[in-house]
């Protein structure tokens, strides 16, 4: 059984901090608030009927993140003691959150430039962020999720990574831009909510696609 490492523990650390700030940025720019329940104001001093909430900010992100990221890390290595592919999965899923977390970073920081977040301005939005995103992700699945330091395959590995990752991005961008050009918000969610969920949707199905790429294509050893 491979075990939890301190090269694990590092990992999972640096990208729940980064996936944790991150996302305290997104959700203060979405304007979501987190409530919780506060303190009883007794306006006519005999009968208390009103409660004040308290707003707490996002930031605690930045601490919950690396917690989940680390417990995740090590249940991918408990589930691998009957699916060895988790060993890798766990890993790769972490880094995957983290790269997401950048993904609508930058999509947001250019939809509060632009104020653009629908059409063809949201696809190449989409597009460009899926892509800086994925282009840091190659050192972290080859030298940790993949732990493919040592293969060689250079400029050709790269290659392939790269192919892979554009293909990803095609059918991310495709499938978050289906939903957000294709079907209209509901629940109450405004435009710029919206192209968040989209983009949730498109990377989920990049995920699993880009797993088995990388892993059967670009890190095969």
């Amino acid at each position: 059984m491979t075990k939890f490492s301190k090269k694990d523990l590092g990992f999972s650390l640096l990208t729940g901090f980064i996936t944790g700030f991150i996302a305290w940025q997104i959700l203060d720019f979405l304007n979501v608030r987190f409530w919780i329940f506060g303190h009883f104001v007794c306006p006519s001093g005999f009968l208390c009927t009103q409660v004040i909430r308290d707003e707490i900010s996002w930031a605690v992100l930045m601490v919950i993140a690396p917690i989940v990221f680390i417990l995740g890390t090590w249940l991918g290595y408990f589930l691998g003691q009957w699916f060895k592919f988790f060993d890798q999965f766990g890993k790769f899923t972490v880094i995957g959150f983290t790269n997401a977390a950048m993904d609508f970073g930058i999509l947001n920081l250019l939809i509060a430039w632009t104020d653009q977040d629908a059409g063809w301005w949201f696809a190449g939005f989409k597009a460009a962020s899926f892509i800086v995103a994925g282009s840091i992700s190659f050192l972290w699945n080859k030298y940790w999720a993949f732990n493919a330091g040592g293969t060689g395959g250079g400029g050709l590995e790269f290659g392939k990574f790269f192919t892979v990752a554009l293909t990803a991005a095609f059918v991310n961008n495709l499938s978050a831009s289906f939903v957000v050009n294709g079907i209209d918000p509901f629940m109450g969610l405004d435009t710029h909510q919206w192209a968040n969920i989209g983009a949730i949707t498109g990377s989920a199905v990049a995920l699993v696609f880009s797993f088995l790429g990388f892993k059967f294509i670009v890190f095969k050893k």
